[in-house]
C-alpha cells in the first residue's frame, strides 16, 4: 500500500514524544468484512512505531490480533496483507472492478451488493465456505446441521500464518480474545496470560451462528463474542494490576447515525446500534469509576495510620489508584452505498477501501500532539475520537 508522503514527518515527530504510559493497548471490534480498517490501523501505528504491548480482539478483530501477535513486528502488515488479500478473492470469479472509476453511490451499491451475493454463495477463500450438501440435509444436532459454513479454510489459514507458539512464549505481547459459552451463557477471554492459546479459540471467538457452527474448546461450545460484547476494552480496563494505559479502540460499528429512510437503512443501521456494543457508554462509566479511585488514592494519603489500616481501609485501598488512561477511538465511518451487507461483502475494492480509511484516519489521529501526552484532569482519563475532536 501507498505510504502518505507525511508519514515520514509524523515519525519524526513521534519519535522525539515517546508516550509516557506503561502499556499501549490495541483493541479490535468484531466487524467481519470490515476487519480490513483495523489492519490500516495498525500499518499507521507500526509506521509511527506504536507497538501494542497487548492485543485483544472480537471475532474478526480477535483474527487480525493472532496475525499481529503471532509474527515478529517486521512481518506483521506482509501477514495482514496476505490474509485480506486471500480472503478477498472472488470465489465465483466477480470481478472486484479494482481500479475502475464507479460513478455514483447507486452503481457503487449495485456493485458491492453483487459481490456480498457472491460471498453469500461461495463463501471467502481461505475463510469460509458453504456446506455441501446444506445444513436441513445433516443430522441433528451435528455441527453441520447448524451452520450455513464451514470454517475448515479459516483453520488452515491462521495454521499457514500465524506462529502460535510465538503467542503462548511472549513476554512482549499479551494477547486475549473473546467468546460465549453457549451453555452458561457467560462471556469468556482467552488470555495468553492464562490459557495456551490454539486456533480453535481464534475461531471460536468469531463463530457467528448461525453462519458459522460453534467451536468445541476442552469440551464446552463457543460462539462469537460479539453476542454479548462486540468490543474488548473493558477487559483490559478492568485488569489488575492496574498500568498507566495508552489504548487504541478500534471499532468497525459506529453507534451514532443519521435516521433511516427504508428498510434496508434501518436494518443498517440496527447492525451499527448493536454491535457497536455501546462503546462510548462503557468509557464515560469507567472514567467516573477512575475518578472516585483517584479521590479514594488521595484521601487515604491523608488518613491516619489507623485508619488506613483499618478493614474500611484496607479495602478501599484495594480499589484506590492514581493510574491515568489515554482512550482514543478510532471508528470506521460507513459510506451509505455499503448497506446492511458491509460486513460480509468481501471484495477486493471494498476491502483496500477499507485498509486505507483506517490507515488514513489514525495517521489524523497522530497528528493531535494530546493523544500521547498524560491526562491532566481529575479523572485521569482522556479520550479521543477524531470525527469529534478533530480539526481537519
Amino acid at each position: 500500500m501507498a505510504r502518505r508522503p507525511h508519514l515520514a514527518r509524523l515519525r519524526s515527530h513521534l519519535e522525539c514524544e515517546t508516550p509516557q504510559f506503561e502499556r499501549v493497548a490495541l483493541l479490535l471490534q468484531g466487524g467481519g468484512a470490515l476487519g480490513s480498517y483495523q489492519a490500516g490501523v495498525y500499518q499507521a501505528l507500526a509506521e509511527a512505531r506504536l507497538l501494542p504491548d497487548w492485543i485483544a480482539g472480537i471475532s474478526i478483530g480477535a483474527i487480525n490480533s493472532a496475525l499481529i501477535a503471532g509474527n515478529p513486528p517486521e512481518k506483521r502488515i506482509e501477514r495482514l496483507r496476505t490474509f485480506w488479500e486471500r480472503i478477498t478473492e472472488s470465489p465465483l470469479g466477480v470481478p472486484s472492478f479494482l481500479g475502475v472509476p464507479i460513478k455514483g453511490d447507486m452503481a457503487h451499491a449495485a456493485i458491492n451488493q453483487m459481490r456480498a451475493f457472491g460471498t453469500i454463495l461461495g463463501g471467502a477463500p481461505g475463510f469460509f465456505t458453504p456446506r455441501m450438501p446444506p445444513p436441513y440435509l445433516h443430522p441433528q444436532g451435528s455441527p453441520e446441521a447448524l451452520s450455513y459454513y464451514s470454517v475448515d479454510p479459516l483453520r488452515h489459514t491462521l495454521e499457514t500464518l500465524v506462529d502460535f507458539d510465538r503467542i503462548n512464549n511472549s513476554t512482549e505481547m499479551r494477547f486475549s480474545v473473546g467468546a460465549v459459552n453457549i451453555r452458561s451463557g457467560n462471556f469468556v477471554y482467552f488470555d495468553n496470560a492464562t490459557h495456551h492459546i490454539r486456533p480453535d479459540h481464534i475461531i471460536a471467538s468469531g463463530s457467528l451462528p448461525p453462519g458459522f457452527p460453534a467451536t468445541e474448546i476442552d469440551g464446552e461450545h463457543y460462539w462469537d463474542g460479539g453476542l454479548v460484547s462486540n468490543t474488548p476494552l473493558q477487559w483490559v480496563l478492568d485488569s489488575r494490576p492496574r498500568a498507566d494505559t495508552l489504548a487504541f479502540q478500534v471499532d468497525l460499528w459506529n453507534a451514532r447515525g443519521d435516521l433511516p429512510r427504508d428498510l434496508l437503512e434501518a436494518e443498517t443501521r440496527q447492525k451499527d446500534i448493536r454491535f457497536s456494543s455501546r462503546t462510548r457508554a462503557g468509557t464515560d462509566q469507567f472514567k467516573r469509576q477512575q475518578l472516585l479511585r483517584r479521590a479514594a488514592h488521595r484521601l487515604l494519603a491523608q488518613l491516619p495510620e489507623k485508619l488506613r489500616d483499618s478493614d474500611d481501609g484496607v479495602l478501599l485501598s484495594e480499589e484506590a489508584d492514581a493510574t491515568v488512561y489515554n482512550i482514543i477511538h478510532l471508528i470506521y465511518r460507513a459510506r451509505r452505498y455499503e448497506g446492511a451487507s458491509k460486513d460480509y461483502e468481501f471484495s477486493r475494492r471494498t476491502m483496500e477501501e477499507h485498509w486505507q480509511s483506517g490507515y488514513t484516519d489514525a495517521v489524523r489521529t497522530l497528528r493531535h500532539p494530546e493523544v500521547l501526552q498524560r491526562p491532566q484532569g481529575p479523572d485521569g482519563v482522556f479520550t479521543f475520537d477524531l470525527a469529534h475532536q478533530g480539526r481537519e
